[in-house]
């Protein structure tokens, strides 16, 4: 590993074992400075910022007392709430292990179990005031058959947050480019008095994602 180039930037030696592609991945981590900023602030990913910008932009933290997490590893965004909402109850779900986090619930279990909605239910202990998912399916190279394998997920995930949402509650999602698509911005749209999309500056140009932000939720509304 080298330092060099102008502004102190990190260059990365090919090392034994490591691909090209690795050596790349690896130089953009070094030279991020979301990375640099989410290990001096404490937050276990960079993903935090992309709440805490949406956030910033849209008060999604604003008195929330109950928030859902879908899709919680590593745990940044949970991290994210429980710093500007510390009294809230927080419940997190993802079939990947995450490491405790005080003052969250994390469920280890894939969010399409038929268990799930029962088991985040128990935990939070009421309505939700936000439904957050940062969930996106596992990649199969396909640019078509990923992001139907996404939506899919994004779906469940609507469904859901009507399910447990309070009146006036939000619901946020990752997208992949594009949006949602018609029909499900028809659904949020019935449910939700706004429903809007934003790409934060936490998101890497080059990435494919976006949010879709629906607030105002208006109720049990037939999906």
């Amino acid at each position: 590993m080298s330092r060099g180039g102008s502004g102190g930037r990190v260059r990365v030696k090919t090392g034994r074992g490591r691909t090209t592609a690795s050596n790349r991945w690896l130089e953009r981590q070094l030279n991020d400075p979301y990375v640099r900023k989410a290990r001096a602030e404490g937050y276990r990913s960079r993903a935090a910022y992309k709440l805490i910008e949406l956030d910033e932009r849209f008060a999604l933290l604003k008195g929330v007392r109950r928030v859902v997490d879908l899709g919680i590893a590593p745990g940044g965004w949970s991290q994210v709430v429980r710093r500007q909402a510390p009294a809230a109850a927080i419940v997190g779900i993802d079939l990947l292990p995450v490491d405790p986090i005080d003052g969250v619930d994390i469920i280890h279990l894939d969010f399409m179990d038929a268990r799930a909605p029962e088991l985040i239910a128990a935990g939070l202990g009421g309505a939700a005031d936000l439904v957050l998912s940062d969930m996106a399916a596992n990649t199969v190279g396909h640019p078509q058959t990923d992001h139907l394998r996404t939506m899919g997920l994004v779906e469940a995930a609507v469904e859901f947050a009507c399910e447990i949402l309070r009146p006036g509650g939000a619901f946020v999602a990752k997208v992949l480019a594009g949006g949602a698509d018609n029909d499900l911005v028809a659904i949020l749209k019935r449910n939700f008095t706004a429903v809007k999309h934003a790409k934060p500056p936490a998101s890497r140009k080059d990435s494919s994602e976006w949010y879709v932000i629906a607030q105002g939720f208006k109720g049990r509304v037939e999906a």
